[in-house]
Order: C-alpha cells, then sequence, then structure tokens
C-alpha cells in the first residue's frame, strides 16, 4: 500500500522525537509540519527532510498531502489542535494527555466517531516490544492472576515556574505530565478501579510537584502508582501476580530488559517449608528498532488502513477513563487550571 503520509503539528522536542522515530517506519512519510511561524517550521523541515512547511497550523489541517496529523503542541492546546484537525477530515494521534479533562476529551472523541476518522491518545509505551511481551506472559498465565501493579515515572526537573512542568497556564504538575503513565499502564493491566485515593505535594506555583495514587479493585488487586516533575524515583515497574511477577527495569516506559519471576521470590526462600527449586528467574533482552515512538505510528497506520476508528491496544473509552479519574483527583487536590 502506499506510504502513509503525516502531518506534524508543532516543532518542540516532542515533535522531533516522533519525526525521528517515523525515520524508522518503512511505509510512513513526513508529508508536513505545521507552526505558528515559517522559521521554526522551515527549521524543523530542513532537519526531517519535510517537503511541505506551514506557518499556521490551518494550513496543516488543510494540506491536501496529509493522511494524518500527529498534535505535538503542549496539552493545553491538544483540545483545539485536534478539533481542528477533525473538522479539516483528518485522522489524528494526539499526544498525552488527550486533553487537559474529560469534557474536552469527550469533545474530541465524539467529534472524531461523527466523522469517522481514527484519533488515539498516543500513549506510546503500550507499543513498544518489551510491553507487548509482557502482555503476553500475562495472556499466557505466566503469573496467573495478576493481583497487584507498582509503576512510577518521576524526575527532578529544576524549579523555574515560567516553565511548562510548573505553569498552571500551562498545565503544570506532574499528574498531567508523567503521572498518566502509571496510570494509564494500570489501566492496561487491571482496568478501571472501583475506588482511587491519593495524595499530592502543591508546590510553589500551585501545581503538583510529585503525586501518589492508590486503586484498588474487586477481588482485592491494587495498583500503587507515583510520579513527580520535582523529586527522582526509580523509573521501574512490577507486576505481581498469584504464580509469580514480572520486573520492568529502567526505563519502564520503554525498556529493554524484563525479567520474569516464577515460584517463590528469591531471598525468602527460609519462609517457606519446601524444599527443592522454589522459583524460576528468566531474563530477556527484547529487540527494539527506532526510538520507540515507531510503534505507536505502526499501530495508526494499521488501523486506519484496517478502516478502525480506533485502537484495541489504547482503545477511546479508556482514554476518556483515565481522564475522568485524573479530573476526580485534581479536584480532591484543589488543583484546576484556568484555561480548561
Amino acid at each position: 500500500m502506499a506510504n502513509m503520509r503525516w502531518g506534524i503539528l508543532g516543532t518542540g522536542l516532542i515533535a522531533g522525537l516522533f519525526a525521528e522515530g517515523l525515520s524508522a517506519v518503512d511505509d510512513a512519510d513526513i508529508a508536513a509540519v505545521g507552526s505558528r511561524t515559517q522559521q521554526n517550521a522551515d527549521t524543523f523541515g530542513d532537519r526531517w527532510h519535510v517537503p511541505n512547511r506551514h506557518a499556521s497550523y490551518e494550513a496543516l489541517a488543510n494540506d491536501p498531502d496529509v493522511d494524518v496529523i500527529y498534535i505535538a503542541t503542549p496539552h493545553p492546546f491538544h483540545y483545539e489542535n485536534a478539533l481542528l484537525c477533525l473538522n479539516a477530515g483528518k485522522h489524528v494521534l494526539i499526544e498525552k494527555p488527550f486533553a487537559m479533562n474529560a469534557r474536552q476529551a469527550k469533545e474530541i472523541i465524539d467529534l472524531a466517531r461523527s466523522k469517522n476518522l481514527f484519533a488515539m491518545e498516543a500513549m506510546w509505551t503500550r507499543f513498544v516490544p518489551a510491553i507487548v511481551k509482557v502482555r503476553e506472559w500475562i495472556a499466557a498465565g505466566k503469573i496467573g492472576d495478576v493481583c497487584m501493579v507498582r509503576a512510577s515515572l518521576s524526575f527532578r526537573a529544576p524549579f523555574d515556574p515560567t516553565h511548562r512542568l510548573f505553569a498552571p497556564e500551562l498545565g503544570g504538575g506532574a499528574l498531567l505530565d508523567v503521572g498518566i503513565y502509571p496510570i494509564s499502564f494500570a489501566y492496561m493491566l487491571l482496568g478501571a478501579p472501583q475506588k482511587v485515593a491519593s495524595t499530592a505535594y502543591l508546590g510553589e506555583t500551585g501545581t503538583d510537584d510529585y503525586s501518589s495514587y492508590l486503586f484498588t479493585y474487586d477481588g482485592g488487586k491494587i495498583a500503587q502508582l507515583w510520579s513527580g516533575v520535582h523529586l527522582s524515583v526509580p523509573v521501574e515497574a512490577q507486576i505481581f501476580g498469584t504464580e509469580g511477577f514480572i520486573h520492568i527495569e529502567q526505563p519502564w516506559i520503554n525498556p529493554r530488559v524484563i525479567k520474569l519471576v516464577t515460584g517463590v521470590a528469591p531471598g525468602v526462600e527460609f519462609m517457606i517449608p519446601f524444599d527443592g527449586n522454589l522459583y524460576d528467574e528468566q531474563i530477556v533482552h527484547v529487540p527494539t528498532t527506532g526510538n520507540g515512538y515507531n510503534y505507536e505510528a505502526m499501530e495508526v497506520a494499521d488501523c486506519i488502513r484496517a478502516g478502525k476508528g480506533e485502537s484495541d491496544i489504547m482503545p477511546l473509552d479508556e482514554t476518556l477513563a483515565i481522564m475522568q479519574t485524573m479530573d476526580a483527583m485534581r479536584a480532591e487536590w484543589g488543583l484546576a487550571y484556568a484555561n480548561e
């Protein structure tokens, strides 16, 4: 089939990472880029060999040489950018978070469905080979029934009240920027929680410097999650089941090494009244290509070519449910954004 023709809306860091990912996809081309200035569009276009460079997002949305648009702007602008592209008849891949809140997310989803256009949140972690392998292990019953999930994504950025990570007007804080990763991970493995308890430390600008989330489910299942933009925490994840556990090494959002341990965990043999080999450990180095963003681009293309309006791996109803969960947590913290 003909190559999928991509447009990239925005020219910042994440736009460049996605362009790099597309370079590892054989049947994809970057047909156009849109920016707020011609200079930025040309600079990005020169770097990534993009033929069509637009000085406005409207021009990109209306470019007839584009099939699907990756929205790479800061998250306060995802809503208006997505509506612009969908109303122009373009499929969209929207950088996470999908929108600022559930109301905006639902409007985007409803519009995409009404126009029979594809839309997906760019939760690229779900598509990288190691996480695909983790899902295969779980589906095959390698660790039995999943009982507990732990995941974190946090880093310590230098404080700057004008930076998007701390600025309330730019949707700053840990939750929307990085908290969505462990939350989406828990949703992927356990679904929507029955109860949510959370807490956050609101820093100098009123956004959450770091926050923690406890999800509970029927049958005693638990997810322990945390995130931060002003706190260093190991970027690891574990999945514990009735017959063993899976450890995803750093950085778990795009890992190269995963470990499967079945039976009794090493180090506690003295507590178990058994003899013989109590556990088995399998360390797998997962081969990958590209920088990881290529795999979500491949999923988008496969879905569009199959005539699907959404991905089975990152479905729109799940995106909406995640936004609703984050809305509820922010309401408890008293964290709102003026541009919502």
